[in-house]
């Protein structure tokens, strides 16, 4: 995959996401601006979904750790829980609202 490439499809997923996390009841302050989404939370945690172009990475930063996903077969899948990037986003996610959701098509 091409950098130009990466980043078109990391654009796209974001805004699938933040598409996906306006329509939710709970007051959700997100920002995507520089290859950064920034989703706050209610409770004062964030979560950081940024892509690393260099290493063709998508990096999630959440209450629960720092996650790095490579573009397998299979999809875009952590290195250290072996989850998709819709797994893992509906968890961390859901872990940061309170409640169960599911997210990217999870």
């Amino acid at each position: 995959m091409q950098d130009r490439e990466f980043q078109s499809v990391f654009d796209e997923l974001t805004i699938q996401l933040e598409d996906e996390l306006e329509d939710y009841p709970e007051d959700l302050d997100i920002e995507n601006a520089g290859g950064i989404l920034t989703i706050g939370f209610p409770n004062g945690s964030t979560i950081v979904v940024s892509r690393q172009i260099a290493t063709h990475e998508i990096w999630i930063a959440a209450r629960s750790g720092g996650f790095h996903l490579a573009n397998k077969v299979e999809g875009w899948v952590c290195g250290t829980t072996s989850e998709t990037l819709a797994e893992l986003v509906s968890r961390v996610v859901s872990e940061q609202l309170g409640r169960d959701v599911s997210v990217l098509g999870e």
